[in-house]
């Protein structure tokens, strides 16, 4: 389940002539009626190019019994996150960078062809990521950076919705000392400013999806922060939650030695498969009500004790 997305999602990645509109015909080609694909283009921040446009992707897939329905089934929102997905002129061909965007696809499209066999959710789903391929690569240690076509306070304007009821966000995280597994990883919950516990039902998801023993990765208090007020990020895994009341928890496509996001043969397969899984899975499960991204009864104690931690949103 999965494979076959992730073969064409990966070979569009690659084109040197990719832009939202090939993404969006691959996803209309599904022939899912009551889906919701649209293109959205926006000009590069960046100001060496400002020429070149960043295109938002957004897919909704509403559910027998989801807020589209008048119903009230939970909304899950699953964001690819990156910088792009290729940096040319620099480099051929699709970089690291790309993961997040590619199994935010793949999930779109294995959702899609399930509403098109029949299998709707109970709950929306809403997907979102952007396409470039222009960027120029940012200096950084232990490895070079891909840098954004647009700000992180941009991405969020139109990759997070305040539909989401909860937020998977995806992204490559190859890039550090910290994680030394290939595969997949998960985060702890974030919302609201605090850094909740790791939620128990995504991590029998995630050893389900992939079959080992689930893994996860550190977060400091800096990494729920805004990315441009001068601290130290993981990197750009967890900026949604700056953008939203709602949890959210990181996907992070990993592998056991450093690489950069920038470089280009270095996407693997397994891991992508094995993440698209996790974050389809999870979209069935928390749109049917049977997982839960937080402990609602232990946040509201946390906040009643410790009052609002939204200032670290801002």
């Amino acid at each position: 389940m999965g494979a076959r997305e992730i073969q064409e999602v990966t070979e569009l990645m690659d084109d040197p002539r990719l832009d939202g509109e090939r993404i969006a015909a691959l996803l209309r080609s599904v022939g899912a009626a009551r889906a919701q694909i649209a293109i959205t283009p926006v000009p590069y921040e960046a100001p060496e190019d400002t020429s070149r446009m960043c295109d938002f992707v957004r897919v909704v897939l509403p559910g027998t019994e989801g807020t589209l329905a008048g119903g009230s089934a939970p909304t899950l929102g699953i964001v690819g996150r990156l910088g792009a997905q290729q940096a040319q002129p620099d480099r051929i061909g699709s970089v690291s960078d790309a993961d997040g965007s590619t199994v935010a696809i793949a999930a779109a499209l294995r959702l899609l062809r399930l509403a098109e066999a029949g299998v709707q959710l109970r709950g929306d789903v809403i997907v979102t990521t952007h396409i470039a391929t222009h960027v120029s690569i940012t200096p950084r240690e232990p490895v070079d950076f891909m840098g954004m076509p647009v700000s992180s306070a941009t991405l969020n304007e139109y990759e997070v919705d305040t539909a989401m009821d909860a937020i998977l966000s995806i992204d490559a995280s190859k890039g550090n000392r910290l994680i030394n597994h290939a595969g997949v990883a998960i985060s702890a919950t974030a919302m609201q400013g605090y850094l909740l516990p790791v939620a128990p039902g995504l991590l029998t998801v995630l050893e389900y999806a992939t079959g080992a023993p689930a893994r996860t990765f550190p977060l400091a208090q800096q990494d729920i922060t805004p990315y441009d007020n001068g601290y130290r990020h993981f990197n750009s895994i967890m900026q949604p939650t700056v953008a939203t009341s709602a949890p959210v928890v990181g996907v992070a496509l990993t592998a056991a030695s450093v690489v950069p996001g920038s470089s280009t043969g270095a996407s693997y397969e397994p891991a992508l498969l094995e993440a698209t899984r996790f974050v389809v899975e999870t979209a069935k499960q928390f749109t049917e009500g049977r997982l839960s991204f937080y402990d609602a009864d232990e946040y509201e104690s946390l906040v009643a004790r410790y009052g609002s931690l939204a200032r670290f949103q801002s």
